[in-house]
């Protein structure tokens, strides 16, 4: 326990025997090769009896049956009350189980029996810690002390006991025996620290350190425990002074730079810690999990103002050193890639991840962030290439789904499209907005298909999961009034779309068609006005329905003059050369 049981009372698990024959004649009551305790209550055949259900209890025990053995160790105790070593494999079971009260009073009962059994003790020390007893515990460990005296992790243990008490006086008088056994070491330091800085003695937890510097002046890790308890008790000038000794006998050791970046940074000398922190992340002997460490402390201030040129900026350069140093670690390039995100470098962004995933293909979520770029850059052949891969990785992963679905729905393949949306919602049951969205696909799927009762059932499921979704209401909206059904539905969907988001020019251009199909040709050529002004490319098909709309409003020499500009602009449909020729509106 020692160094662990500094930071926290941890009993360690003791390995138990060798093999289990040497455990039986170690422990068994009755055996030819060492004298069984005494015993006055039980005859002859109750020892043999004893003898055979002890092997057994142990072969069940070997082979799992925790319950079986626990069976037989309870039949042991009904014949043998005192059997030490029975009570002793029933506790370890119930441990097993979690079942610490129960196990107490076995192992108390144990060391009553044979009070001169070190793993007796070891075990109930555990019981103890685990149900914080720590008043039990000093007794234990005296107890541990005494059958084990040259064992110093004994009197860690015990002093940590009396450090949670506040008993700091006999904590360090423990230590002063360690002393005497093993000599000054780390572990004394590190120990007496704790007490003293407790204690607010910070002149006396630096004298341990500042020996061992005298001592053993080429021994970096004493010069930075030194500077981090000054700098932790705001000494900083004294870490400051202590660092530079350190810096002077190495001077690329990268711990010694980020001790002196976190003195700067205290001091709001922002220039300076950074510029330490490029040398500590430049060094390929720092640890890249540490510098990733550091570095998630930069993304809560990513929402501050001018975190572009601040602290993102300063991220991401740190991330650049990272992937530099560290070039064949997928964890690099994935944390440069959402930095690069985050500062809206998209194709730099794919490349990171796109390097990350060829490192190492197990982390799913690069993958998704890699296949999310491609999609929103509409590189759909990367979405089918990369999401595929990914899937046959991961096929559970509903958001993978839905993303090459819709790359195979934009390539018009929409039996592949639906496969993979179908897929999406049979792997995904509670995240609603994936849902929503997932059967807006497929209702545009079977819209293509020209299977409309497949359509509108899909678009349905889609606003039961969220009603919101504008998407979903346009488009759904929309293809109702091509086929000229449930208008006033089409056109409530249609509003709210437009509701939903202003100044969307597709949405605009759906309002307007429907207000044209509903006879309404006033707020007809308002909405369709709208959507030509918000509309920053030339639309045929807007174009088009303009001149229609103008048309039914009695003005068909502009409503031509509309439907050539729609040829113009790329439209090419038969019924539109019919309007040209013959001056008139047609279905």
């Amino acid at each position: 326990m020692s160094k662990q049981f500094i930071n926290g009372i941890r009993i360690r698990h003791w390995a138990m025997i060798a093999s289990l024959a040497g455990f039986c004649f170690l422990t068994m009551p009755v055996n030819a090769q060492n004298a069984a305790p005494e015993k006055t209550s039980i005859t002859n055949i109750d020892s043999d009896a004893v003898e055979n259900l002890f092997f057994s209890a142990l072969k069940e025990k070997t082979v799992d049956n925790n319950a079986g053995a626990a069976d037989i160790f309870n039949k042991i105790l009904v014949l043998d009350p005192q059997n030490d070593a029975a009570l002793y494999e029933l506790a370890n079971i119930k441990k097993k189980e979690n079942k610490f009260t129960e196990a107490q009073p076995l192992l108390e009962k144990a060391v009553t029996i044979k009070p001169d059994n070190e793993w007796y003790w070891s075990s109930l020390a555990d019981i103890y810690e685990k149900a914080n007893q720590i008043d039990k515990l000093e007794n234990v460990f005296t107890q541990l002390i005494r059958l084990n005296p040259d064992k110093v992790d004994y009197y860690y243990d015990q002093g940590n006991a009396y450090f949670i008490q506040g008993r700091y006086d006999e904590a360090l008088k423990l230590y002063d025996q360690v002393e005497q056994i093993t000599g000054p070491n780390d572990d004394l330091i590190i120990a007496r620290q704790k007490i003293y800085l407790k204690e607010g003695k910070l002149d006396k937890a630096a004298v341990g350190l500042e020996q061992m510097i005298a001592s053993n002046p080429n021994q970096i890790k004493y010069y930075l425990l030194l500077a981090e308890i000054y700098t932790s008790n705001n000494a900083t000038d004294k870490a400051f002074k202590v660092l530079s000794q350190a810096k002077a006998i190495e001077p690329n050791n990268p711990m010694i730079h980020l001790g002196l970046a976190d003195i700067y940074r205290s001091k709001k000398d922002i220039n300076s810690s950074f510029a330490e922190l490029k040398i500590a992340f430049a060094n390929p002997d720092l640890n890249i999990d540490q510098k990733v460490r550091i570095m998630m402390g930069y993304f809560p201030k990513f929402s501050e103002p001018n975190a572009k040129n601040g602290a993102l900026a300063s991220a991401l350069e740190l991330s650049k050193i990272i992937v530099d140093t560290h070039p064949n670690e997928a964890k690099g390039y994935a944390l440069y890639g959402d930095l690069l995100v985050q500062s809206e470098k998209y194709p730099e962004a794919k490349d990171a991840y796109s390097k990350s995933v060829a490192l190492n293909g197990q982390i799913y979520e690069t993958r998704e962030q890699l296949v999310r770029l491609e999609l929103g850059s509409n590189d759909i052949e990367g979405v089918i290439r990369d999401g595929e891969s990914a899937l046959s990785f991961f096929p559970n992963q509903g958001w993978m789904n839905y993303y090459v679905g819709s790359a195979w729905l934009q390539k018009k393949d929409y039996q592949k499209a639906l496969s993979y949306l179908k897929s999406a919602v049979a792997v995904e049951f509670q995240d609603k907005d994936l849902l929503s969205l997932t059967f807006s696909q497929m209702g545009d799927c079977y819209h293509a298909m020209q299977d409309n009762k497949n359509s509108d059932d899909s678009y349905e499921k889609s606003l039961s999961y969220s009603p919101d979704n504008k998407y979903t209401l346009n488009n759904y909206a929309y293809y109702l009034s091509l086929r000229g059904e449930q208008l006033d539905k089409a056109a409530a969907m249609a509003k709210h779309a437009n509701e939903l988001e202003v100044n969307n020019a597709s949405f605009e251009d759906t309002y307007a068609w429907i207000l044209f199909k509903q006879k309404n040709y006033k707020d007809a050529k308002v909405w369709m006005e709208k959507a030509q002004t918000d509309n920053k490319n030339k639309s045929a098909v807007q174009t088009e329905h303009y001149g229609d709309i103008l048309f039914y409003l009695g003005d068909a020499d502009g409503a031509v003059q509309y439907w050539k500009k729609a040829k113009e602009y790329g439209a090419t449909s038969p019924v539109l050369d019919r309007k040209i020729n013959e001056k008139k509106y047609i279905e």
